[in-house]
C-alpha cells in the first residue's frame, strides 16, 4: 500500500520541485513533480491527486489561469507558491479558488504544516478528503479505502477491520460533523 495523500508539485524550477518532493516523501506523502501546465493536466488525468502546489509564474499558461481552470472542473485543494510578494497577487489567487498561498522562499516544515491544514479543512467539508476516482477518505493520519475495505495508518500498515467495524467507520465518514446517536449509527451501519 502506498503512503499518504498524493501531492502534485507544479513549478518550473527543477531545484524547487526536487526539494519539495523530497520533503513531502520524507514526511509520508506521495509526490509527483511537473514543470508546466501541460504536464500538470497529464498528471491530473493519470493520477488521483489530493492537493496541488501550484507556482504562480510558469512558462506558457500561468498559475492563476491554471488555478481558475482547475477550480472549474474540480475541488482539489490548491496551495499557490510564488516569489511574487504583491498583496494583489495573493488576493487574486485566493479569489480564483486557491486554498492557501505560500510566498517563496519558504521552509519545508511550514509548507508541510500548511498542506496538512488544507487537507484537514477539506476533510471537515467531506468527512475526510474523498478522491474522485476511488472512494478514499483521509482523516488525521489515516487513509480509509472503501473499495479495498482497508484502513491504513501513515506508517503504511493496514489495520484489518471486521465487517461491523467497516460498516460503522463508513457510516461515520459519510456523515461528517454530525452527532449520531446509537440507533442512528446502527441504522446507518446496517444499511
Amino acid at each position: 500500500m502506498s503512503a499518504g495523500p498524493h501531492i502534485l508539485v507544479v513549478d518550473d524550477h527543477r531545484e524547487i520541485r526536487d526539494l519539495v518532493s523530497r520533503a513531502l516523501v520524507k514526511d509520508g506523502f506521495r509526490a509527483t513533480a511537473v514543470g508546466d501546465g501541460k504536464a500538470m493536466r497529464r498528471a491530473l488525468a493519470d493520477s488521483n491527486i489530493d492537493l496541488i502546489l501550484l507556482d504562480l509564474m510558469l512558462p506558457g499558461e500561468d498559475g492563476l489561469s491554471l488555478c481558475r481552470a482547475i477550480r472549474i472542473e474540480s475541488d482539489i485543494p490548491i496551495i499557490m507558491l510564488t516569489a511574487k510578494g504583491d498583496e494583489i497577487d495573493r488576493v487574486v489567487g485566493l479569489e480564483l479558488g486557491a486554498d492557501d498561498y505560500v510566498p517563496k522562499p519558504f521552509g519545508s516544515r511550514e509548507l508541510i504544516a500548511r498542506i496538512r491544514a488544507v487537507l484537514r479543512r477539506n476533510a471537515g467539508r467531506a468527512a475526510g478528503y474523498v478522491e474522485a476516482k476511488t472512494k478514499r477518505y483521509y482523516f488525521d493520519r489515516w487513509t480509509f479505502d472503501v473499495d479495498r475495505r482497508e484502513l491504513v495508518g501513515d506508517d503504511a500498515i493496514a489495520t484489518s477491520l471486521s465487517t461491523g467495524e467497516f460498516d460503522l467507520l463508513l457510516a461515520l465518514v459519510e456523515h461528517p460533523q454530525r452527532t449520531l446517536n446509537r440507533d442512528q449509527l446502527l441504522d446507518l451501519a446496517r444499511g
